[in-house]
């Protein structure tokens, strides 16, 4: 079980901060961010081989489940 970001949305930002320092603002005046959106991915092999079980209210708040 794990949080998962957005890697393309990682990099959109990434490009946006690049692209500002390039045109002269300072690296130590640009904000730190955060990713907007966390997705909950939860692996049941794994579990599975752990001896975990896993609450079925907990898979149904999952954004992806490996099987």
């Amino acid at each position: 079980m794990a949080y998962d970001v957005n890697i393309p949305d990682l990099h959109r930002n990434a490009a946006i901060y690049v692209d500002k320092i390039l045109k002269g603002v300072k690296p130590s005046d640009l904000p730190i961010q955060q990713p907007a959106k966390l997705r909950l991915v939860i692996n049941l092999n794994a579990a599975k081989a752990l001896g975990i079980t896993v609450p079925n209210t907990l898979i149904g708040r999952a954004d992806e489940i490996i099987e």
